[in-house]
């Protein structure tokens, strides 16, 4: 039998992966949105390489996703710790899930799904055209950097 101290964890820990999984989501909305904004801008931090791959990486894994069928892990895991929790997945679980459940989820065919995010996966690649990110100097070959640093070296 699940103790009232174990079941009040499972509903923090599945809060807590809501939140996360809101955080990805964020990202990689917001995160074309701060890229557009910042070439516009001229921001030079939005042409980081790390930032674009891993806003890249992040699409592409929930475009793979959809093309898969699967449902996301977290999803899968916050369900899970509510089921734990005592409570019904996405059920009337208090303010934090109420809120975030109301912002991130809605019902359509998976279809649906599978194109927006398609879509927006090929929009965020055509910012890493549009606007190509910088490359660390470790990835630059015979760039003046290097060439700089060599020739100082050989002094």
């Amino acid at each position: 039998m699940v103790e009232c101290a174990d079941v009040n964890l499972y509903r923090v820990l599945a809060d807590l992966v809501l939140i996360l999984h809101t955080a990805f989501i964020a990202f990689v909305v917001l995160g074309l949105v701060v890229i557009a904004v910042g070439v516009a801008m001229r921001w030079g931090w939005v042409r980081n390489f790390y930032f674009r791959v891993a806003h890249l990486a992040a699409i592409g894994y929930v475009v793979a996703q959809a093309f898969c069928g699967m449902v996301c892990p977290l999803t899968d895991f916050e369900n899970f710790l509510r089921q734990r929790g005592g409570e019904a997945p996405y059920g009337e679980g208090g303010f934090i899930q109420f809120w975030l459940h109301r912002l991130i989820f809605f019902d359509a065919e998976p279809w649906v799904f599978t194109l927006c995010y398609t879509l927006f996966g090929l929009l965020v690649a055509a910012t890493m055209w549009l606007a190509p990110p910088r490359r660390p100097g470790w990835l630059r070959r015979g760039s003046p950097t290097t060439t700089t640093n060599e020739a100082a070296t050989a002094r």
